[in-house]
């Protein structure tokens, strides 16, 4: 009997405990069962977006192939990177295509389009992430072939202890000597000489063999 008497206490407990805390259990079950679902739908929204992305980036790159600014290829390229950068903004992919736009739009003679581009790219872009600095050094390119040397130097200034630094001294020193600095440009190249001898990061833009009167 004391067994049985213990037992059915027991059941009361349980029944009671259910009675308090059922439906907050149940509740709790539930949220925790959507959260999961939830999170594995959003994974695979990212993942789904991720390759449309993707699919954009590779068919805009077959657009490239010896594409000219004038021919409907590049109108394709350029149809093709306004979508990833509408649909897709936030992805690397996008970035890449505004690059890609810039470049075009240079080559076309349109600076201020082109720096329109590179500008979208570095408010995009992760602060100091390769594509960043590759961005940056790029539209001080553009700002100086614009005549707006001050500017160009200053966001020059800021690839010091990057791992672009080196070619960015070297774009320094393209600036400085088509604005006739030739003692600054001078500086400038040997300071990317420097750099490059000494690093093995990446070195883009380079004009690292000096003028032979520079030499020593």
């Amino acid at each position: 009997m004391e067994t049985f008497r213990s037992e059915e206490e027991q059941v009361e407990a349980l029944k009671r405990w259910w009675e308090e805390n059922g439906k907050s259990t149940i509740a709790a079950i539930v949220v925790a069962l959507a959260a999961g679902f939830g999170w594995q739908g959003w994974q695979g929204h990212q993942q789904e977006q991720a390759e449309k992305a993707s699919d954009l980036y590779q068919s805009m790159l077959q657009s490239m192939s010896g594409a000219e600014p004038s021919s409907a290829a590049a109108t394709e390229v350029t149809d093709l990177a306004q979508r990833l950068k509408a649909e897709h903004a936030g992805s690397t992919y996008a970035q890449f295509a505004a690059l890609h736009l810039a470049r075009m739009a240079v080559a076309s003679g349109e600076l201020q389009l082109a720096e329109d581009q590179l500008r979208w790219v570095l408010t995009a872009a992760d602060t100091g992430s390769d594509i960043a600095l590759i961005a940056q050094q790029r539209l001080a390119r553009v700002l100086a072939a614009s005549g707006d040397t001050d500017q160009a130097l200053n966001i020059l200034a800021q690839g010091a202890g990057t791992a672009y630094a080196a070619s960015y001294a070297a774009a320094r020193g393209d600036i400085l000597l088509a604005a006739g600095k030739d003692d600054d440009a001078r500086a400038a190249y040997l300071e990317a000489r420097t750099l490059a001898a000494s690093s093995v990061g990446p070195v883009s833009y380079t004009h690292l063999t000096l003028p032979t009167t520079w030499s020593r």
